[in-house]
């Protein structure tokens, strides 16, 4: 059974994503912020890990950065609703920087289900038991 660790401050965005995927059979461990986050980390392992880019304390940015250098090969799935940036905005993209920490998918939320968990079941396969990240990308 994968275990996915999901780092959100919005305990209701954590509790749906973890209904969601136990319905799925994965096994989740929720954490309200990246130092619990870090926390669950270092006490067992993981196949696969959500990350929430905008928190209080330990900012997303500075979570996937730290999760990512302390388990690298572990995929990353950053998530943001506030990742709009289009030509005519001075606004930055935040999902485009998280994969440049190091997060090896990127969510925009509000996301489906299914976008959630086909995110998912691409980063399991492309790790294919060995745990490397085959390539980086942002699903809409």
């Amino acid at each position: 059974m994968p275990r996915i660790l999901v780092v959100d401050d919005d305990p209701m965005v954590g509790a749906t994503i973890e209904v969601l995927l136990q319905r799925q059979g994965f096994d989740v461990t929720l954490a309200d912020g990246g130092e619990t986050g870090l926390s669950a980390l270092e006490a067992q392992a993981f196949d696969v890990m959500l990350v929430d880019i905008f928190m209080p304390h330990m900012r997303g940015f500075e979570s996937i950065r730290i999760f990512h250098e302390r388990a690298p090969a572990i995929p990353l799935i950053a998530m943001s609703g506030y990742a709009f940036a289009s030509s005519a905005s001075p606004t930055p993209d935040f999902l485009r920087m998280a994969l440049e920490l190091g997060a090896t998918r990127c969510l925009r939320k509000p996301f489906s289900p299914d976008a959630l968990l086909t995110t998912i079941r691409e980063c399991l396969a492309d790790t294919g038991g060995n745990a490397q990240p085959k390539d980086k990308k942002e699903v809409p």
